[in-house]
């Protein structure tokens, strides 16, 4: 994780720790509700790990944030010549189009996971 990757971790951690205090949440709580581990979540809110587009939706979903701006704190949203971890899906394009609404990206995720599911069989 390169030092830019590490603060944006870090911030993502503390906007996910005030989000979910100001839900009156615990930790446990929100892991069940994201579909995470408690451990995850403790490491995620610690700045220890970056997240995928999965742990990102399922926490845009149990803190009713929109995905984007959990992205933004990542540093996401912006263009990367690094590594093919930090390359762009087509998930995360998805999520990051501002010309959609959250029910349009929604729609096109589930479309788009039914075609690659369909494709490994």
């Amino acid at each position: 994780m390169t030092e830019s990757n590490a603060s944006g971790s870090g911030a993502f951690g503390d906007f996910i720790r005030s989000q979910r205090k100001l839900a009156e949440m615990s930790q446990r709580e929100l892991a069940k509700v994201a579909d995470l581990s408690d451990a995850y979540l403790s490491q995620l809110e610690r700045g220890l790990h970056e997240p995928s587009v999965r742990v990102l939706h399922g926490l845009s979903e149990a803190l009713n944030v929109p995905t984007e701006r959990l992205l933004r704190f990542l540093g996401r949203n912006e263009d990367s010549d690094e590594s093919d971890e930090h390359e762009v899906t087509t998930e995360s394009a998805i999520l990051l189009d501002d010309a959609l609404t959250d029910v349009q990206k929604q729609s096109l995720l589930d479309i788009y996971r039914s075609f690659v599911a369909a494709n490994d069989l």
